[in-house]
């Protein structure tokens, strides 16, 4: 009889791999990297196991956005916040998060697709996003990650 492989916590081997985000979109380098963080390019992926890989973003303030969404306000693309004081409230578009805070907006749109429980925040922990072309994690040896499409 055949069982379902089911992976270990203790059994992972994890990679680093390095993204460069100069002139990618957006939602298109949030995607595969969250599938990277959750492990789901491997065969032994299990969805209630972490056994995704590291992964590391550089230049992460030349990502492009398409369309309208740097406009902001009534059409673009607007950032909300609320600090849960009557009036706190602070939103920003998605020009100004570009240029004054690249690395949250990245973070933003890969928290989001990641599981929304415990788990998912452990695989964000995976996660380390640099504005510029230089990174602390050159004693990992990571790989550099190709992006498809």
């Amino acid at each position: 009889m055949r069982t379902t492989f089911m992976a270990k916590s203790t059994e992972v081997e994890r990679q680093w791999y390095v993204i460069d985000a100069e002139g990618k979109t957006l939602g298109r380098l949030a995607s595969e990297a969250a599938a990277l963080l959750r492990g789901k390019h491997k065969v032994t992926f299990t969805p209630h196991v972490d056994c995704g890989d590291n992964v590391i973003i550089i230049n992460a303030d030349k990502i492009v956005l398409t369309g309208n969404k740097l406009n902001g306000k009534p059409n673009g693309k607007n950032y909300h916040n609320n600090s849960g004081h009557i009036g706190g409230l602070r939103t920003r578009t998605a020009a100004t998060m570009l240029d004054q805070y690249p690395t949250e907006m990245l973070e933003i749109a890969i928290k989001g697709m990641l599981p929304k429980t415990r788990l998912g925040r452990q695989m964000f922990k995976k996660l380390f996003v640099y504005a510029g072309p230089e990174h602390k994690h050159t004693a990992q040896q990571p790989t550099a990650y190709e992006l498809r499409g």
